[in-house]
């Protein structure tokens, strides 16, 4: 039976919040709603993390783990078909904490809290069911679920030129979804040997290494460029600050927490994985479109004044990063990879957590129109001051393990090329300190800047939960990142074959 695997309640429980979101009457039984409701998501991912670990431990050696598959449309042979690696649990968790602290981060959201809710939770029913998918076009339908809820989320509930951010956001997602079905349509038409049953299974695909080198050229470009626009790629990426800029706190999170990690996913997942061919002879391409990325970002973001404009290209910066590590192609750069998605989900959901209690009590984002907020919250001024640690790389933070593997992993190509953007890459932490020792120094030191701040409160119960979950999770990851590692070195195996073949 189709809910005997265990992967499908994460599809299951939050179409059972929407469920019972749409019977709620009042705030307190939304909350209440989506409070059991993500911590249920969390308490699941927890125990498919310990139960995962203990099935590799116990042997278990197939490329994908609770695998399951039903016939949803025969004549194009399409199923529902589930499974997950390390890299998809690790996602999975990830998505579940910040669904967890992104309620709590929306404790008093005005107006229509239930129908914000409503299209929060479609938002995340769509970023599990990508995670947990192995059906390119099971894959693709929940792509599009996580994306089609933003336009209204940031249209209705955000802020400043939210109508020009949300249609911006919508239009270039969706250009690049397009080329994303292309290069899947492309996939599928060349997905078995001569006289076999073509398929959109991610698994029988790589096994049947039937995708021409011709088309590979054709096909990777299409796939990496449609999952490189959320994953705010070079030139692509200008969606993505004023996205973030307008978007409310809560989707702000996982928008930059977990969204945009789809696009790295997916290019490890689609792209490299079914094309590696095409992934060895063009990743020099991308790589120089990747490392314009990480530098352009960090420099961009020095520049701003606006805190969620700050972040928003500091984000820009790390999932270039993520994608630079990807194309690295080998074990330890893409170990690298998948830690840093975990350490930038986490530790920029706590940025714009940070900054929408800020701004609810300011009504300013213009860090020159603050200062000496320290001695007004001090508890949110100690955690911004944390994430901001994590994000230029302090030891004992999630930054620096993940950018230290990364870097390590790109030194092992011995070629000047690969090299010299290493050492670019690199940089970028010098300039994350630029801007990151500036805005805390404007911020939270000196004078008072207006003395109405005075009369602000430091943060309520729901807030310290929020940002204390995620600060938690990031000191975890960059105390004890082992764990993590075990999780993910398997999950490495099979592709780095199919790339040495």
């Amino acid at each position: 039976m189709i809910f005997s695997n265990i992967l499908i309640y994460f599809v299951v429980i939050p179409l059972v919040m929407l469920g019972c979101l749409f019977l709620c009457r009042n705030m307190n039984q939304i909350r209440t709603v989506a409070v059991v409701g993500s911590t249920a998501l969390v308490a699941l991912s927890v125990y498919l993390v310990f139960d995962f670990l203990h099935l590799r431990a116990a042997g278990a050696d197939a490329i994908m783990l609770y695998t399951g598959s039903w016939m949803w449309f025969e004549p194009l042979n399409i199923h529902l078909a589930v499974g997950v690696d390390g890299i998809s649990v690790a996602m999975l968790l990830l998505s579940a904490i910040i669904v967890f602290a992104g309620t709590f981060a929306s404790w008093k959201i005005e107006p229509l809290p239930k129908d914000f809710f409503l299209w929060l939770i479609l938002l995340s029913t769509g970023v599990f069911g990508f995670f947990i998918s192995i059906d390119l076009f099971t894959m693709f339908m929940f792509y599009e679920v996580a994306l089609i809820p933003m336009y209204l989320l940031i249209g209705l509930w955000g802020t400043g030129r939210k109508e020009y951010s949300a249609m911006k956001l919508t239009l270039m997602l969706m250009g690049g979804s397009a080329f994303l079905l292309l290069g899947i349509l492309g996939i599928y038409y060349h997905s078995a040997p001569e006289g076999g049953q073509l398929t959109m299974n991610l698994l029988e695909i790589s096994a049947n290494d039937a995708i021409d080198h011709n088309w590979q050229y054709f096909l990777f470009p299409m796939t990496f460029v449609g999952f490189g626009v959320l994953g705010a790629m070079f030139p692509f990426h200008t969606w993505s600050p004023d996205g973030h800029a307008s978007a409310p706190t809560a989707v702000s999170m996982l928008h930059a927490g977990v969204l945009m990690k789809l696009g790295g996913y997916g290019c490890f997942r689609v792209a490299i994985y079914l094309m590696p061919f095409a992934a060895n002879e063009l990743a020099w391409i991308f790589l120089i479109l990747t490392g314009i990325s990480v530098v352009y970002g960090a420099f961009s973001a020095c520049v701003q004044n606006d805190l969620k404009y700050i972040n928003a290209y500091s984000s820009v910066s790390h999932c270039g990063l993520v994608l630079f590590a990807i194309l690295m192609l080998n074990t330890t750069a893409m170990t690298g990879a998948v830690m840093q998605m975990l350490s930038h989900g986490l530790m920029t959901a706590l940025f714009f957590a940070l900054i929408g209690m800020i701004y609810g009590r300011t009504h300013t984002r213009d860090i020159r129109m603050m200062g000496g907020l320290m001695k007004i919250m001090p508890f949110l001024a100690v955690c911004y001051v944390i994430a901001g640690m994590a994000s230029l790389g302090l030891p004992g933070l999630s930054g620096f393990v993940a950018e230290m593997t990364i870097f390590v992993g790109s030194f092992q190509h011995t070629d000047l090329f690969h090299r010299a953007f290493t050492i670019a890459a690199c940089c970028s932490i010098v300039i994350t300190a630029v801007y990151i020792l500036r805005v805390v120094g404007k911020l939270l030191y000196g004078p008072v800047y207006d003395e109405h701040h005075l009369t602000h409160t430091d943060a309520k119960w729901w807030e310290r939960l929020a940002t204390v979950t995620l600060i938690v999770c990031v000191a975890g990851i960059g105390c004890f990142p082992g764990w993590i590692n075990d999780m993910l070195h398997d999950s490495f195996l099979p592709i780095i074959e199919v790339l040495t073949k």
